[in-house]
């Protein structure tokens, strides 16, 4: 039998650290309280999964990238008409959607809280568990550019594989020529069945063909994206233009 002075090493090798770190102080609690044995290493083993949770949300957070302040919680949704607070909290608390590989759209005029939407969802989806990854759309296709001029849009991909959402924010943004539309068609089209992509755009459907090179494209795209996805129509105005004319009043 190991000896207790033993005990800090093989949790170092276990790499059991925050179970290193409280086992003395939750031992006297234990002592305190009576407890049973199981729930001495039950309590143990709380704290080193909640620690490793704390740890991970704070690299996805990390790496996600999203738009301080743009939480769920903050979101004013009596401003915005066609969606529902219950409807939006539902992707984040039943996240089937994700794990199926579908899509999330979400169309509207500007200013009217979209990005914040997708991020507040997206920042729900860390919480619980899940890896994602915001860009802007022009900023995504133009990285996406330079790899397949570089002869690496293939290891970009599937780089962006690590991630089971992307958040690409105004589509509508990306310009039409030949070598941006094909890299933006080739990223839907490699998604589609097998990451989820959370897409923001001021153009309904009907004005895609300004994106794309040509309408066979953008049909074969649409098609992609619609197959499997929600779609969140978005109406109301701008915050933006009310906020500058309760300035202006004041």
């Amino acid at each position: 039998m190991a000896s207790l002075e033993a005990l800090p090493i093989l949790l170092k090798e276990l790499r059991l650290s925050t179970i290193g770190k409280c086992w003395e102080a939750l031992a006297q609690q234990a002592l305190d309280g009576q407890w049973l044995p199981q729930q001495y290493l039950a309590a143990l083993c709380e704290e080193e999964v909640n620690e490793r949770y704390q740890q991970r949300l704070k690299r996805y957070l990390h790496e996600a990238q999203l738009p301080a302040g743009k939480r769920l919680s903050h979101f004013d949704f009596s401003a915005v008409h066609g969606i529902k607070a219950n409807q939006v909290k539902a992707l984040v608390e039943q996240p089937q959607w994700v794990k199926q590989a579908h899509n999330l759209l979400l169309f509207g005029p500007s200013g009217i809280g979209k990005t914040h939407l997708a991020c507040g969802i997206a920042a729900g989806l860390l919480e619980k568990g899940f890896r994602a990854k915001f860009f802007s759309a022009t900023a995504l296709v133009q990285q996406l550019q330079q790899a397949k001029e570089k002869l690496l849009l293939a290891e970009m991909l599937l780089r962006l594989d690590r991630y089971e959402v992307l958040l690409l924010d105004d589509i509508g943004y990306v310009k039409k020529s030949n070598q941006e539309t094909q890299v933006l068609f080739e990223l839907i089209a490699h998604r589609y069945e097998t990451g989820s992509l959370i897409i923001t755009s001021n153009h309904p459907f009907s004005e895609w063909g300004q994106i794309f090179e040509d309408n066979m494209m953008t049909v074969a795209a649409i098609d992609r994206l619609v197959h499997h996805a929600t779609i969140l129509e978005c109406q109301g105005e701008s915050y933006r233009r009310q906020s500058a004319m309760n300035r202006r009043q004041n």
